[in-house]
């Protein structure tokens, strides 16, 4: 003996929902578990640590007075990690009391930038929780004026960025001496930042 047996056509539809619902929840469940264990893997204990540069600026394409270079220096330094509280960045070598462009303006650094654990040298240094974070350097949000900071960024890769810790680093240039050239350089990396330190914006950089 057989039974026909016939669902009304709400319930089947019913059904048919519940198991996209669940279809998704899985899915979002395991996008999830994928961010969790990413944050994971990127977690690295750190310590802070002081670090001095002198630093002059030497450039044939675009001049800067030295309070412009300090700015551009110091969101830099913030954008790649600095501890905002004790860092200071004053002028140094300036020879146009002024304001104006001078020819090699400079600027002295002190700041405090995360370094593994592992490679701290002080044993009862203190740890804080860091990860990595990828910064994509950019001194001007205007791209034309941008491409006049093209010989700023190449001395920022070669003299400024070594301080910090980093990882991934894409660096590309075409720099012509007395020549603006937009999107001529392009300098991108992965940074040890505190996490309490990003969940506030940097002035200098996007992710």
């Amino acid at each position: 003996m057989s039974t026909n047996r016939t669902w009304p056509a709400g319930i089947g539809l019913g059904l048919a929902l519940a198991s996209v619902a669940l279809a998704c929840g899985l899915s979002a469940g395991a996008a999830a578990a994928a961010d969790a264990a990413t944050d994971v893997a990127d977690a690295q204990p750190a310590a802070w640590t002081p670090k001095e540069l002198s630093f002059t600026y030497q450039g044939f394409t675009t001049r800067y007075s030295c309070d412009g270079l300090r700015e551009k220096v110091r969101s830099t330094l913030l954008a790649l990690g600095a501890r905002r509280k004790d860092l200071s960045v004053q002028e140094s070598g300036c020879s146009r009391p002024d304001g104006g462009p001078d020819p090699f303006p400079g600027v002295r650094i002190k700041m405090q930038v995360l370094t593994p654990v592992a490679a701290v040298a002080t044993p009862d240094a203190k740890t804080v929780a860091a990860h990595w974070k990828t910064v994509d350097l950019r001194l001007d949000r205007d791209p034309l004026a941008a491409s006049g900071d093209c010989e700023l960024l190449e001395q920022i890769k070669q003299s400024i960025l070594p301080l910090f810790t980093t990882r991934n680093i894409k660096y590309s240039s075409t720099c012509v001496p007395h020549q603006l050239s937009a999107g001529g350089t392009s300098l991108r990396a992965d940074v040890l930042v505190s996490d309490a330190s990003d969940a506030k914006p940097a002035a200098a950089a996007a992710h």
